[in-house]
């Protein structure tokens, strides 16, 4: 069992993101108890990504375009360090674009 540390920008993006969605918001405490229980569980298809705050972090999946990023803590590997969340696209892209 991991322990979940949530990061201020995260809290930020989730009131935003959850705001009025009951669906969403029950997909994200879905996601998150996979997530603590084992971060690697085959839903959460959780992969090495970089976004425009983090680089070599993991995105795992909530829903559709959904994401969160997250890490585990460097002093202690059972604790999850909850970045960021948002999607692929749109004005909440948490992705780095890529350069060409």
């Amino acid at each position: 069992m991991y322990l979940l540390d949530f990061s201020d920008d995260f809290k930020r993006q989730f009131t935003k993101l959850v705001k009025g969605n009951k669906i969403l918001k029950k997909q994200f405490d879905k996601a998150l108890d996979n997530l603590s229980d084992d971060p690697f569980y085959p839903s959460l298809k959780s992969h090495k990504v970089s976004t425009n705050k983090n680089q070599n972090v993991w995105s795992s999946w909530i829903s559709g375009d959904v994401r969160i990023i997250w890490t585990f803590d460097e002093h202690n590997n059972l604790v999850i360090l909850v970045l960021e969340t948002g999607t692929h696209s749109g004005g909440n892209k948490v992705y780095k674009k890529k350069s060409s």
